[in-house]
């Protein structure tokens, strides 16, 4: 990837995907309004297992494939490329098909012994088909990543989210859903469905692309050695995702036992549970779409700087993209805190969203530059690491939210426990490996003109917030646009300062 196009290609893919997370977003709002918030706990309860399935079958093959096809790209080696992805394709073929066949034919046991809830099966049988698309999805994504063309992938995720809007809302109009079971597992169908057509997509402009490819490489690699290519670095990236997503698929099963043991009712802790992580969370996490466009070009920008021993450029991106999410992790706390209940009534028309938004926006400075340093260590090459500290942590949230949620006075609160001290470990534990091998020059008066900044914001966004009474969708979006332009205008004006002086 040629380093002048990583600003360029970073503002395309933060854009699509803004554009895709805005239509999950509105997906996620037509689903808790048809599911309301017990059937937005019910869908909540599959997804992590769903994840825990994708991270074994195809966890770390975006990240491998693109580091191996920016290679083979940048040599004109296009005959092992082609070929690369034709082995991938195979090995997925195997691999997940294996998987999905025992999770159907186990999906009952899964229901009803793990997930401990039997309305999720049809939901659950629903995500096997999706496995397997999303296993070749993947492995395409990550070819067009590695030879920047990185618009495909964005624009056909753009119109995949669109379908999938179009698929749920003709389900919940047109048909009528008895049930919250058989919501739920209409929303899972219309998932499995969104997920075969980004698939197709991905192969035909795949096949198109692939034949302006002239084969002029003299050597053809053997299939096994690039296959060994590609698992030599998605394996520790599988291994770690799937052990992560494993407590973490815990942590979430978890959670509803725990709130009972607190004196709650199971239907009261699945509505608990859906307003905090199925609909607060998102509100919440929504500018983390831009932490990971960044992270997923900085891969591969930061291994092609490292190859030509450029370590300055290494420490100077690494640097920037810190800022960067710090300062969105600041606006968007900040904006959480002072409009947490109107974004609630505006977004998913309830008012007791209000305390979770506020209390969970808290970690976000210090979560959006943990989530960040990942990419750095991905782009290091550090997959031991990272491994080894998301285990240290996602064992520590499973602790945290045993504890916490448990105790009727914090109950779900503890989720935003657990994402607070978490944050601070993660960071300190990747910054400290990444600084064993980078350089990188932090400047202790910015931090301090940066956090000073975010007090002075909220000062000025609750008096704003106070002219009126009422709390319009046109106000709130004044206060947003000024919470998220504020802090950057003041970071430029200080940076543009003292290159003048």
């Amino acid at each position: 990837m040629k380093k002048d196009s990583f600003v360029a290609n970073s503002i395309l893919l933060i854009m699509s995907n803004l554009t895709t997370g805005v239509l999950g977003f509105i997906f996620s709002i037509m689903l808790s309004r048809e599911l309301g918030a017990e059937g937005m706990g019910l869908y909540g309860l599959v997804m992590p297992v769903y994840n825990l399935f994708i991270c074994l079958i195809c966890g770390g093959i975006v990240t491998a494939v693109s580091k191996t096809s920016a290679e083979y790209y940048a040599n004109k080696d296009y005959k092992n490329l082609k070929k690369t992805i034709k082995t991938t394709f195979s090995f997925n073929l195997i691999w997940s098909s294996l998987i999905v066949f025992f999770v159907f034919l186990f999906s009952a046991q899964i229901s009803k012994y793990i997930i401990k809830d039997i309305r999720t099966l049809n939901a659950l049988r629903f995500t096997c088909p999706a496995m397997v698309f999303i296993a070749f999805s993947n492995t395409l994504k990550g070819y067009f990543y590695g030879s920047s063309r990185v618009g495909v992938p964005a624009f056909i995720d753009i119109f995949e989210k669109s379908i999938r809007i179009v698929i749920i809302y003709t389900l919940f109009t047109r048909i009528h859903l008895s049930s919250v079971t058989t919501t739920v597992t209409a929303a899972y169908a219309a998932l499995c469905i969104g997920e075969a057509i980004s698939f197709v997509l991905l192969y035909i402009y795949y096949k198109v692309n692939e034949k302006k490819l002239k084969d002029l490489s003299p050597v053809s690699e053997s299939r096994a050695q690039l296959l060994f290519n590609i698992l030599v670095i998605s394996l520790p990236l599988c291994v770690n995702g799937f052990l992560s997503t494993a407590l973490s698929t815990i942590s979430t099963l978890l959670v509803p036992r725990r709130l009972v043991m607190s004196g709650i009712d199971y239907k009261s802790a699945l509505s608990m549970i859906g307003k905090f992580t199925g609909m607060s969370l998102n509100i919440v996490l929504f500018p983390q779409i831009v932490i990971g466009s960044i992270s997923t070009l900085l891969i591969p920008d930061l291994s092609q700087s490292i190859s030509k021993k450029d370590y300055y450029a290494v420490g100077e991106r690494i640097s920037s993209v810190l800022k960067l999410s710090f300062l969105l992790g600041i606006s968007t706390m900040v904006i959480c805190l002072v409009c947490g209940g109107s974004l609630g009534q505006m977004f998913y028309s309830r008012s007791d969203l209000g305390p979770y938004i506020k209390f969970a926006s808290i970690s976000c400075p210090l979560y959006f530059t943990a989530s960040t340093t990942f990419g750095v260590l991905n782009g290091l090459g550090k997959q031991s690491i990272i491994l080894r500290n998301s285990m240290i942590v996602s064992i520590l949230e499973v602790i945290i939210l045993y504890i916490f949620t448990a105790i009727p006075s914090i109950n779900i609160f503890g989720y935003g426990l657990s994402l607070i001290i978490t944050s601070i470990l993660t960071l300190a534990l990747n910054l400290k490996a990444i600084l064993e091998e980078i350089e990188i020059s932090f400047n202790g008066f910015d931090l301090m003109v940066n956090v000073l900044m975010a007090f002075l914001l909220y000062y000025v966004m609750t008096i704003l917030r106070g002219i009126s009474d009422s709390m319009s969708a046109t106000k709130n979006i004044v206060l947003i646009a000024l919470g998220f332009s504020l802090p950057f205008a003041g970071s430029y004006i200080l940076k543009y300062s003292k290159k003048r002086g």
